[in-house]
């Protein structure tokens, strides 16, 4: 008899309404499996995730832990989150079907001043990629800052005397908490595999392995993956003002990236379609040298002073 699967999960609507949809893929497969809800570092078997390049992972590393403490089987992340290099002994497990990666501006009273790039407003994200590419577009705005879950950050929206905030449409869509005035900004390059559900698993564990393959999605896996890659090359995380999205369509890969200075000034952009036949395994990090050479790199320069 297979065990039961324990699915870790954060506490958040949105992280147990990710899990839950991962329960219910897995009994479509006949596995039974049941949520564990993981709350902070101090509640597990205290086993420090370790990550290459000092990357932490701030939405994860509690979850890592319980899963190298046997406390899970496997975790359930927004892929966006994940760090592009791991802990050591974890491993992607799947990847789910793509929601959508589209970023939405949830706005106030009106949405006049979207029309006239020279205007003045007051929008709230914090996201640095996101506040770049906004600054780019609209360098007159102010950006306030906007922490919290979903929830939270909705709440703050209404209390607040901001013109809008940026929210990612994927996640107040699963919620049911999109709003009928949310915006969808097409222009704004997301976050890199911005929308797409992750499964992890201990490396060792060959069985869940098994297991989760059966709910992977390839053209979501394989786009996610040229996204992170192109990530990882340019030494991004959640600090870096990177956008990066990957689609196919009629067997070609259509590839955005851009990164720029987090006050919008300084941007370097890249836009390809390649046939998949001419897609190695490195295309994502080929893609972040050929922005580098066409630009990005003197942007990666002024990020490093910026952070000197």
């Amino acid at each position: 008899m297979n065990k039961v699967l324990r699915i870790g999960t954060r506490e958040s609507e949105l992280a147990v309404w990710q899990a839950t949809l991962v329960q219910k893929s897995l009994a479509q497969h006949n596995i039974a499996s049941e949520l564990v809800y993981i709350k902070s570092e101090g509640d597990i078997d205290l086993v420090t995730p370790l990550y290459a390049i000092g990357v932490q992972g701030i939405f994860t590393k509690t979850l890592d832990a319980a899963l190298l403490s046997k406390r899970i089987d496997i975790a359930v992340h927004s892929m966006k989150d994940v760090p592009t290099q791991m802990a050591q002994g974890i491993t992607q497990a799947a990847v789910l079907k793509r929601a959508s990666q589209t970023d939405v501006l949830v706005y106030k009273d009106n949405p006049g001043f979207l029309q006239d790039e020279q205007s003045y407003a007051v929008i709230a994200t914090s996201s640095v990629r996101r506040m770049a590419q906004w600054l780019h577009r609209y360098p007159n705005h102010q950006i306030e800052n906007l922490r919290g879950n979903v929830n939270t950050r909705m709440q703050k929206v209404k209390d607040s005397n901001w013109n809008g905030a940026i929210f990612a449409a994927a996640g107040i869509e699963r919620i049911g908490l999109r709003p009928s005035n949310a915006i969808d900004l097409h222009w704004m390059l997301p976050a890199a595999a911005q929308g797409a559900i992750m499964v992890v698993c201990r490396e060792e564990d060959t069985t869940v392995l098994e297991q989760c393959a059966l709910l992977n999605d390839v053209d979501t896996a394989v786009c996610t993956r040229v996204e992170r890659d192109f990530l990882r090359a340019l030494m991004g995380g959640c600090s870096t003002p990177i956008g990066a999205l990957a689609e196919i369509e009629d067997k070609n890969l259509l590839f955005k990236g851009n990164i720029l200075s987090p006050d919008g000034r300084h941007k370097a952009a890249i836009e390809k379609r390649i046939n998949l036949s001419e897609c190695d395994s490195n295309i994502g990090t080929t893609l972040a040298q050929q922005l580098l050479a066409g630009g990005g790199a003197a942007v990666v320069e002024t990020l490093q002073h910026a952070t000197k």
